[in-house]
């Protein structure tokens, strides 16, 4: 009688699954499950591959048959077939990370006061953003900051930064900010009465941005200094003119890269 008529051989035990080979291109971001180390590979050496985090930190692991993780799942790394390119960067100045699937959302947010802050946040950003699984929101506004705080209710696996415009000595602003004492909550700011502020004047090809009058509307007084038309067609104008963090002023870099730090990075 054929073997088969006694239907699958229970001896034979179940075929394990092949671990993938994945070239360790560098930029691929990959978690070294024992340390829980992660970062994209800058460089193989002496049988080894080193690893970048998004704070610049660089570690040496050996490349061990499926001694990383990409998505979760064991991979084995090997090196790359030559003639390879060099790692492309990001807007923010981050090496790129190619093929990129955005990770889940965490818990942790990043609000900022509106729709352009938004907008220009994901411009330069955006790449870090979606690697580290961290979502930002517009929050329309300080003047509600405690009373959502409140209803957010963070937590040191539910951190929470805001980024907040014209934060000056004895603004409004900063008697709001002042008030907030949570450990898990960072308030950073720039000090421009608005976030077109932060784009550096001579990428949007001016020498400098208007002066408009107390009490005026900022966004349209600029407009129609400029003749940059509704302040919705100036906008426009000022995003499409951003390419990367060069383009930006210092003051919303450093803000802003202090929130990313602070909410993907757990604290001690």
């Amino acid at each position: 009688m054929r073997s088969h008529d006694y239907g699958h051989d229970v001896l034979s035990g179940r075929k394990r699954k092949k671990v993938p080979e994945i070239p360790a291109e560098p930029g691929l971001v990959v978690e070294d499950p024992a340390s829980g180390f992660c970062g994209a590979v800058v460089k193989l050496e002496h049988g080894r591959v080193v690893l970048e985090d998004r704070h610049g930190r660089h570690r040496l692991f050996p490349l061990n048959p499926a001694g990383f993780l990409v998505d979760g799942e064991p991979v084995t790394l090997v090196k790359p077939m030559p003639g390879r390119q060099k790692p492309k960067i990001s807007a923010s100045g981050s090496v790129k990370v190619e093929g990129l699937r955005a990770r889940t959302a965490k818990a942790s947010r990043i609000w900022v006061e509106g729709k352009h802050d938004a907008e220009l946040v994901e411009r330069v950003w955006g790449h870090d953003l979606r690697v580290e699984g961290i979502v930002v929101e517009p929050l329309h506004g300080v003047d509600e900051l405690p009373q959502r705080i409140a209803e957010f209710e963070p937590a040191p696996h539910r951190r929470l930064g805001v980024l907040v415009d014209h934060l000056v000595a004895g603004s409004k602003e900063q008697r709001v900010v002042d008030r907030i004492t949570d450990a898990d909550v960072l308030v950073t700011g720039h000090p421009y009465v608005d976030i077109w502020q932060a784009v550096k004047p001579a990428a949007v090809g001016i020498e400098a941005w208007p002066v408009v009058p107390r009490g005026a509307d900022w966004k349209t007084g600029v407009c129609a200094e400029l003749g940059w038309g509704e302040p919705w067609e100036g906008w426009q104008r000022v995003l499409g003119a951003v390419s990367s963090y060069r383009d930006i002023e210092s003051d919303l870099l450093g803000a802003v890269e202090r929130l990313i730090d602070f909410v993907t990075v757990p604290r001690d």
